[in-house]
């Protein structure tokens, strides 16, 4: 075989060059008319087979890969790029972070291990995040997926921590953990529990204040209570933004409580963390700088592109030892390629990395800390604007209090005579906003009702859209209330 032939560069790089330049000019449009389209669209079913077609076999010119993309893929994303994406707390992206992608697609690095420049990128981007959290600057961390996986890892050390290392081999044995958080965490803390084998019926799920905040007192006697019972408590997970509502956990009362008892404190932060780069907004999170561990993601409410998740661990020491391993295809050397130790492999469970952390330091070097911290207070007024247009409307219910950038409401006009169910109506809504790519809020429920939520993270959204949301759910909300009278 020629092997010529056999590689995978274009025979023409003036041909796929042009195309590049195509692409890159669609990419641009896409973004800055964000506006101008749909929130979403529902994929038709006739396209949506076309994507179930077997493996190809033989060559496709990229010309017609790319026209298949244009077709199938880009008019149905999720719609996040959009101003008026509200429903889940989604980032909306920068452009500097979709060429962010392409470089680190050029370099096509592994970030596993080894000594390279892609790597110190990350290192700084994770000595940045420590700064920007008060945490010591020797801190470790890694940039992850998403909060799911940076809580799991947090998880990890702190079980490792608290059993010493010869658990890895040996396992849990007779130990019987407990860890607790609050009846408003994300439920990726139980699955943490499930995957790392203490099992998710030892997670202790104490109740909520007013505010949505984790009951200090409650927490205080359930670990009480499990000493007695023979249990070992050996983690508090404290929220930063709760999913629902948006509440942030008492971190400094959970950080002292930790101290008394001998409990790792981890905080789970995915997308409140970032009211760290708000000066004006940070008091909120006193306490974080005292956390063990802290998870969140830089692609929510720091706009960089999916995934960009990221742990951080105050003791680098016990970090690595919830993970390291030795092999002699991954042999560290004092010289050379295989230098640069320890590797960042050393710190969690992918060998197989990319470079995701490009994008993030592309995105706090282009646009800084402060002006990324203005994003996140224009969201926050934002919400409190809408919670103010929803008080002032008598058809509107404000279910929860508005702590940062979620608004969760219903509609609630004409309701005892419609014959509607509230839920049922207010779900309705919903999916009436989403199909006509109006808007796209989503559900949950707070304090057993159906609540329209809210949640405005997106740079793009401004009081426009907010009142466009108020207005369209009172238009439809009024027209399928009297259609059902």
């Amino acid at each position: 075989m020629d092997n010529r032939k056999a590689g995978l560069d274009p025979e023409n790089w003036d041909e796929l060059r042009a195309l590049g330049h195509r692409m890159l000019d669609d990419a641009f449009d896409y973004l800055e008319h964000a506006r101008e389209r749909p929130v979403w669209q529902k994929m038709p079913a006739e396209l949506r087979a076309e994507l179930t077609r077997p493996l190809p076999r033989g060559s496709e010119s990229a010309d017609l890969a790319y026209e298949d993309f244009l077709r199938l893929v880009l008019p149905y994303a999720t719609g996040n790029t959009h101003p008026r994406f509200m429903g889940w707390v989604h980032g909306g992206g920068t452009a500097v972070g979709m060429l962010a992608e392409m470089l680190a697609g050029a370099l096509n690095a592994n970030l596993g291990g080894r000594d390279h420049a892609p790597i110190e990128v990350e290192r700084q981007v994770i000595r940045w995040a420590a700064e920007m959290l008060g945490l010591p600057p020797e801190s470790s961390g890694l940039l992850v997926t998403g909060t799911s996986i940076a809580n799991l890892i947090g998880l990890l050390v702190a079980r490792t921590a608290t059993l010493g290392a010869a658990s890895r081999r040996q396992g849990m044995g007779a130990a019987r953990l407990t860890a607790y958080t609050s009846a408003a965490a994300h439920q990726c803390i139980t699955q943490a529990m499930d995957i790392s084998g203490l099992g998710s019926e030892q997670l202790r799920v104490v109740p909520c204040d007013e505010a949505g905040r984790m009951d200090i007192a409650a927490l205080s006697d359930a670990i009480a209570a499990d000493r007695a019972a023979g249990w070992r408590p050996f983690l508090v997970v404290g929220t930063a933004g709760t999913v629902d509502i948006g509440a942030v956990d008492d971190l400094a009362e959970l950080s002292a409580l930790c101290r008394h008892e001998g409990a790792w404190f981890h905080v789970d932060g995915a997308f409140g963390a970032m009211l760290a780069l708000s000066e004006k907004l940070r008091p909120q999170l006193a306490g974080i700088e005292d956390a063990d561990s802290v998870a969140f993601d830089f692609h929510k409410w720091a706009q960089v592109p999916y995934d960009a998740g990221c742990i951080l661990v105050r003791d680098a020491v016990r970090h690595r030892a919830a993970f390291a391993q030795s092999a002699a295809y991954l042999r560290r050397d004092s010289r050379g390629l295989a230098g640069g130790h320890p590797w960042p492999c050393d710190f969690g469970p992918d060998l197989s990395r990319g470079f995701r952390a490009l994008k993030v330091w592309l995105t706090l070097k282009v646009f800084g800390a402060d002006r990324l911290g203005q994003v996140v207070e224009a969201s926050c007024a934002l919400a409190a604007g809408l919670a103010r247009r929803i008080a002032a409307e008598p058809d509107l219910e404000l279910l929860a209090p508005v702590a940062l950038n979620i608004v969760c409401f219903r509609y609630a006009g004409a309701a005892a005579d419609s014959g509607w169910d509230l839920d049922a109506l207010n779900a309705a809504i919903v999916a009436d906003l989403q199909e006509a790519g109006i808007a796209a809020p989503s559900t949950t429920i707070v304090g057993g009702k159906l609540a329209i939520r809210a949640a405005l993270v997106n740079h793009r959204t401004d009081e426009s859209d907010v009142a466009a949301l108020v207005e369209q759910v009172l238009r439809i909300g009024h027209a399928r209330s009297m259609a059902a009278a």
